[in-house]
């Protein structure tokens, strides 16, 4: 395969070390993956790649031959690299020789297609990449229809989100509102039934709450909890009882074990109906 080959001074590659360092403005959405694995998943969900860079000297598997040729077919611009520059760019320490931009996709509020059981999750003021990358996995992996993300705290193109998240940031429907108040407006105008997971006194155990049909789930900050804006608007409150020392569950956890009660829930009332 002929590619140009480019060094560290190339703007494409000042584009992908920007996006990796979060150091300009990325208006365009792009996230970059690295390795065999992930340029797999990239080419399963025909993910559009925008820039791809390839440094065959540095590929371990016979596979990523192949894969790299696939991408660089779909890939707006390629580019072949050395094993210098891969170090200086690639935070994997095998990356396999393939690195990639990639753009996230966008959502519109108004054309999110919802289940007539749906299910929603809102994220509010979440920090950690990882766990808003394993709460995108979980959302795919019981169908849930969504991820609504308020008091944003860090960034859909963040690399450990794609990781986390399985490449599941590239199929479930996120979106994003600036205030929560804009989101409680989207969840009631398509009828939702709000539930704030907490550890309050006035929180229910969960397995006490008849999830209905529309359900959208709120979890927390890390550290925090969720913010006050949602605590004013009444919502009821759900908890994962506690019973040894700790006082609290990673947010991941707490929001898996609620996803899957409520899709638990919302599917007996399908069969019922």
């Amino acid at each position: 395969m002929e590619l140009p080959q480019i060094g560290l001074q190339h703007p494409r590659v000042k584009q992908l070390r920007a996006v990796l360092q979060n150091s300009a403005p990325n208006h365009r959405r792009l996230f970059v993956a690295e390795g065999l694995w992930a340029h797999n998943v990239l080419l399963d969900l025909d993910a559009p790649v925008e820039v791809f860079l390839w440094c065959p000297e540095a590929a371990y598997a016979d596979e990523a031959h192949k894969r790299s040729v696939e991408i660089a077919a779909r890939a707006q611009h390629s580019y072949r690299i050395s094993p210098r520059v891969l170090e200086r760019i690639a935070e994997r320490d095998r990356p396999d020789g393939m690195v990639s931009l990639v753009r996230l996709p966008a959502w519109d509020p108004e054309a999110i297609p919802l289940q007539r059981q749906a299910l929603v999750l809102v994220a509010d003021a979440i920090e950690i990449p990882g766990n808003l990358g394993t709460l995108l996995r979980t959302i795919d992996a019981c169908a849930a229809d969504c991820l609504l993300l308020t008091n944003r705290r860090t960034r859909l193109s963040h690399p450990k989100v794609f990781r986390g998240s399985r490449g599941m940031n590239l199929r479930v429907p996120v979106l994003e509102f600036a205030e929560p108040a804009q989101a409680t407006q989207w969840l009631e105008r398509r009828q939702f039934t709000v539930y704030l997971a907490t550890t309050g006194k006035d929180a229910q155990p969960y397995r006490d709450v008849a999830f209905p049909a529309r359900t959208a789930l709120v979890v927390g900050n890390e550290r925090y909890g969720i913010s006050r804006p949602w605590l004013e608007h009444g919502f009821r409150q759900v908890t994962v009882p506690m019973l040894g020392a700790a006082d609290s569950l990673n947010v991941s956890v707490c929001a898996s074990i609620l996803l899957y009660e409520a899709r638990a829930r919302t599917e007996q009332l399908r069969w019922l109906a």
